[in-house]
């Protein structure tokens, strides 16, 4: 499972990766677009990597709703929770 400190270090990590400057904060009352300076664009990069490094999907009235940083968090927790647990491996699938 992952937890929001994990997250929240990823999502710094690509921002600051894409804009090019260290953020000054990103806790969870800063806001996504003024506090940190995003603009649409760098909003929907953020969304694509986020689906992508964490196998989840974000519909458009889910993203509409985030305006702080902890509001993303709050929805990436949830989405990442509602996620199936992958099988146990029994030790059985390459026995031959």
């Amino acid at each position: 499972m992952v937890d929001r400190e994990a997250i929240r270090q990823s999502l710094r990590t690509y921002l600051e990766d894409d804009l090019g400057e260290a953020l000054p904060a990103f806790d969870d009352g800063v806001n996504l677009r003024e506090g940190l300076g995003l603009d649409s664009v760098d909003v929907v990069g953020l969304v694509m990597q986020v689906e992508r490094q964490l196998r989840i999907r974000l519909a458009t009235e889910e993203l509409v709703q985030l305006v702080t940083v902890g509001d993303l968090l709050d929805l990436l927790l949830a989405k990442t929770s509602e996620r199936p647990a992958p099988p146990p491996d029994d030790g059985t699938k390459d026995a031959a």
